[in-house]
């Protein structure tokens, strides 16, 4: 009899967990969450376009410091907000891949119109020269992504 009251209870308490999860996690899908589909968004890597998920790593310094193997994201607007332009990355898998991306910035300069890159020997070959086209802003920002697709 003991034992089919704590099986009773276990089950109500099995059940009450699971209502909360699938309650919590339909606000969570509804608000959309930054490490699902919702931070999915198109990107170039050598003038093929691909897409990755992202999240940022808090506390990104310490990362850039101690690793030297971080991968480059180039942004026309700080990746947390919308985009002018698709950003470019400069690794896939089997490419020098890490997950851990370090933002830089591409400003356009002064008399040059703003238009979208497509690889990073692109943005490197517009940052270069006696009359760059751009100017790189290295930030201290840290993206955790990882490719999900190719286009």
């Amino acid at each position: 009899m003991r034992l089919i009251r704590v099986t009773s209870r276990i089950g109500a308490l099995l059940v009450t967990g699971g209502l909360f999860v699938a309650l919590t996690a339909g606000t969570a899908l509804a608000q959309g969450s930054p490490n699902g589909a919702s931070a999915q968004r198109p990107v170039f890597y050598e003038g093929q376009q691909v897409t990755v998920n992202m999240f940022e790593v808090p506390a990104s310094d310490p990362l850039l410091a101690q690793n030297k193997g971080v991968n480059t994201i180039y942004a026309s607007n700080d990746l947390d907000e919308a985009q002018d332009f698709h950003s470019v990355i400069d690794a896939i898998q089997g490419d020098g891949f890490n997950p851990l991306w370090h933002q830089v910035l591409i400003v356009f300069n002064a008399g040059v119109t703003p238009h979208q890159f497509t690889s990073e020997d692109e943005i490197l070959a517009a940052a270069a020269g006696a009359r760059p086209q751009i100017t790189l802003v290295s930030t201290d920002e840290v993206y955790r992504c990882s490719i999900v697709g190719s286009k």
